[in-house]
């Protein structure tokens, strides 16, 4: 089996923040624009599973005797 891709979560949100501030822009040709989108929602699923790998890990780390303890994240602060 091959082995997963690592995903750097905060290199690929800040490059998807470039793809969408020049698709923004309106100065990209229709075929840009459309490259742009396909490397955007790749990045995006990128991004998506980066934070699933990590809820993963913290599910893990927060294992108790076999039983996962669930906790609400405070995002209050």
């Amino acid at each position: 089996m091959p082995k997963a891709k690592t995903v750097n979560f905060e290199t690929s949100l800040s490059e998807l923040e470039k793809l969408v501030q020049s698709m923004e822009s309106g100065e990209l040709s229709l075929e840009d624009s459309l490259k742009a989108f396909e490397s955007g929602m790749q990045l995006s699923r990128d991004c998506q599973q980066a934070l699933a790998d990590a809820e993963q890990k913290v599910q893990l780390l927060m294992e108790k005797d076999g039983d996962i303890v669930s906790k609400a994240l405070n995002t209050d602060d």
